[in-house]
């Protein structure tokens, strides 16, 4: 064998093993920079979700964030089911008569989608949750009239309606129990009372499932939100407002109710023409 060609693999072997053993060397003394450098990355990124928590409760399901109106939710995808946090719970008034429920009205035919509490001009509103304010907005003498929303960390977000004086600003934060108005009879209202609604998404959630106000605390430490869950929005819900391009047929398979029932239930006929904005009982 060429004693030449021996020295010559030999030495080729030993550059291989020598770079295999400094390519090692390498990756072992990255490592530790590699674990430091995600570690610093993970802190960075829990800083940045703990601020934009702040900023924005809730913010991990809900699209927007809008201080002029209150639904702005129509594309915002809804889970099946997510369990709401109900501890540091403050009932928003003292008072405990409730003068009209949540549901549809059929005096009036349309929904309500809140509770009616009692309340006097001036008495003191509270936040019901730890929150930041939404919307801080007057219509006038229609709908709510002088109203609040506040988005709370637990998902929900609450409407305080018909106050005469609103004690807070859009994009301030609040404590539960802090006071943020005062009663009163603005907007669409027949006497002094305060309009309560608690909302997911946009869907209406009857305020009775999760609060006593008689009683001044909650029904259960959690309420779990279920998509088609009467007393939420959806299939299976007590009314539903009609959109452009709704029929009685498409309307019927949503809610999970025939034509007939339907017709029944709101004395009109098949060939009733349904307008944009019109409720429907659907239970």
């Amino acid at each position: 064998m060429n004693l030449t060609w021996i020295k010559t693999t030999l030495c080729a072997a030993t550059a291989m093993v020598s770079l295999n053993t400094f390519a090692q060397d390498l990756i072992a003394r990255q490592a530790p920079i590699d674990r430091k450098l995600k570690s610093v990355d993970s802190l960075a990124l829990q800083k940045q979700i703990r601020v934009e928590q702040s900023l924005y409760p809730a913010f991990d399901i809900y699209p927007s964030w809008n201080t002029k109106q209150v639904h702005v939710y129509g594309d915002a995808i809804i889970p099946e089911k997510y369990v709401i946090d109900l501890t540091g719970f403050c009932m928003p008034t003292e008072q405990t008569k409730i003068n009209d429920v949540f549901g549809y009205r059929p005096r009036r035919r349309r929904a309500h989608y809140g509770l009616d509490v009692k309340v006097y001009v001036g008495d003191t509103i509270r936040s019901a949750f730890d929150g930041k304010v939404r919307v801080v907005q007057n219509q006038g003498r229609r709908g709510y009239g002088k109203y609040i929303v506040i988005r709370h960390d637990n998902g929900l977000e609450t409407i305080y309606g018909h106050l005469s004086k609103q004690l807070v600003k859009p994009d301030q934060l609040v404590k539960a129990g802090e006071p943020i108005g005062l009663g009163g009879n603005t907007g669409r209202s027949t006497g002094s009372h305060l309009h309560f609604e608690t909302r997911f998404l946009g869907i209406a959630i009857d305020p009775a499932l999760m609060f006593d106000f008689e009683k001044q605390d909650i029904v259960a430490d959690t309420y779990t939100f279920e998509k088609n869950k009467k007393g939420n929005g959806g299939k299976g819900n007590l009314f539903y407002k009609v959109k452009k391009g709704d029929t009685l047929s498409r309307i019927a398979a949503r809610q999970g109710v025939s034509v007939s029932q339907l017709c029944r239930l709101n004395h009109i006929t098949r060939r009733t023409i349904l307008r944009p904005g019109q409720v429907l009982r659907c239970s």
